[in-house]
C-alpha cells in the first residue's frame, strides 16, 4: 500500500511508522523535520500541511491511505477533506478517547459511548473534527476512519503532574519529595504502550470494512492511579511519597488541570476492545505498564537533555501540595 502519514515521528506515531515499514508498506512521512527522528525505509517530504506548496505536492499523488496524526480541529479536518477527497481510498483521523462522556453510564466504554466533554477544549475540538468527517462520509462517501487512542506512551511519562515530556516527577521520586495523585488513588485507568497501539492501528490501514467506523485501540490492563504511580516509582527504584488530593481542589488552585482531570483522569475508565479485535483479529496488547514504563525511563536516561525539569510545573506542584496541607490544618 502507498501510505501517507502527516506527522509520523511523534510519541504514538513513531512505532506505527516503524511497523508499516516492517510490513513492507510504501510509507511517506510529511514532517517539518523538527523532531530529529528518522524512520529507516520511509520516504520523507519536508513541509507544512497548511502551506499551499506542500498541498500541491500531495495533490499530484494518489494514496491508498492518508493518516493525519496532527489534526486537532474541525478546520484541520475540513482542509484535509478538500485536499484528499479525490486522491485517497482511506483517510484516518486520530481523535481521542478523552472525547467519551464521563462519568460513563456503563462500566465499559464502547465506541457507541456518547461523546461529550464540557471540561476540555482539546476533546471538544476532536469531537468537532469527528462530526465533520461523519458529515462528509454521509453526504459524499468520503472514506474516513476514526481512531481514538487512550493514554498512550512511548517517549513520554504518562502521569498528570510534572511529567509527559518533563522529568520533574522522576526527580521528585528519586529525592523522596511528595508527588500528587488525584482523588484517593483508586479510580481505574487504561494506559497503552505505543507499540501495542501500532498493532491494532496498522491492521486498519487499507481495510475497506473499517470505512465509516470509529475504533478505540487500548490495552486491556486496568490499573488504579496508585498502582500506576507505584509502577513508575518501582521502575525508578524508590518508594513513592504519594499525597492524595481531590481533583476539584487541584483544579481550584491550578485551573490548567481542569481539562485533563475533570474531563478525563479523575474518572474510572475501562475499555471494551471487542470492535478493534473483530476488525483486526491479530491485535493483542502484550506490554504491561510496569514493563513498558521501564523502557520509557530507559529512553529518558539515554540522554541527559531529555531529562527536562520544568520550573513552572515544579512550582505549581509544590503550591498545590502546600495549599492542601494548609487546608487540612
Amino acid at each position: 500500500m502507498k501510505v501517507l502519514f502527516i506527522g509520523g515521528t511523534g510519541n504514538i506515531s513513531t512505532e506505527t511508522s516503524l511497523r508499516c515499514v516492517q510490513l513492507g508498506m510504501d510509507l511517506t512521512l510529511l514532517t517539518r523535520g523538527n523532531r530529529g527522528v528518522t524512520i529507516p525505509g520511509a520516504n520523507t517530504i519536508i513541509g507544512d500541511i497548511n502551506e499551499r506548496a506542500t498541498q500541491e505536492i500531495l495533490a499530484k499523488q494518489h494514496w491508498d491511505v492518508v493518516v493525519n496524526w496532527i489534526a486537532f480541529t474541525a478546520r484541520d479536518v475540513e482542509r484535509d477533506i478538500g485536499l484528499f477527497a479525490n486522491n485517497t481510498k482511506q483517510y484516518v483521523f486520530i481523535s481521542s478517547a478523552s472525547c467519551y462522556q464521563k462519568p460513563v453510564s456503563n462500566p465499559f466504554i464502547t465506541e457507541s459511548t456518547p461523546l461529550a466533554n464540557p471540561w476540555w477544549l482539546y476533546s471538544r475540538d476532536k469531537i468537532a473534527g469527528e462530526d465533520a468527517l461523519v458529515k462528509a462520509y454521509r453526504e459524499t462517501g468520503f472514506p474516513m476512519v476514526i481512531v481514538r487512542p487512550s493514554l498512550t506512551y512511548d517517549t513520554v511519562i504518562p502521569l498528570p503532574f510534572g511529567a509527559w515530556t518533563h522529568y520533574n516527577v522522576i526527580e521528585r521520586i528519586k529525592s523522596g519529595k511528595p508527588i500528587i495523585v488525584q482523588g484517593d488513588g483508586t479510580s481505574l485507568f487504561t494506559i497503552t504502550h505505543a507499540s501495542d497501539f501500532a498493532k491494532g492501528f496498522v491492521g486498519l490501514l487499507g481495510l475497506q470494512p473499517a470505512i465509516g467506523h470509529a475504533f478505540h485501540i487500548t490495552s486491556d490492563e486496568s490499573l488504579s492511579w496508585d498502582q500506576i504511580n507505584h509502577a513508575v516509582a518501582q521502575a525508578v527504584g524508590k518508594e513513592p511519597n504519594i499525597v492524595h488530593i481531590p481533583s476539584d481542589f487541584i483544579c481550584h488552585i491550578a485551573p490548567d488541570y481542569t481539562g485533563t482531570l475533570l474531563g478525563d483522569k479523575s474518572h474510572s475508565v475501562i475499555f471494551n476492545n471487542s470492535k478493534i479485535k473483530q476488525a483486526v483479529p491479530d491485535f493483542c496488547a502484550t506490554i504491561p505498564f510496569n514493563r513498558g514504563i521501564k523502557k520509557t525511563l530507559d529512553w529518558f536516561s539515554e540522554k541527559t537533555e531529555r531529562q527536562i525539569i520544568d520550573a513552572k510545573s515544579e512550582q505549581i506542584t509544590d503550591q498545590i501540595i502546600l495549599q492542601y496541607q494548609r487546608a487540612l490544618g
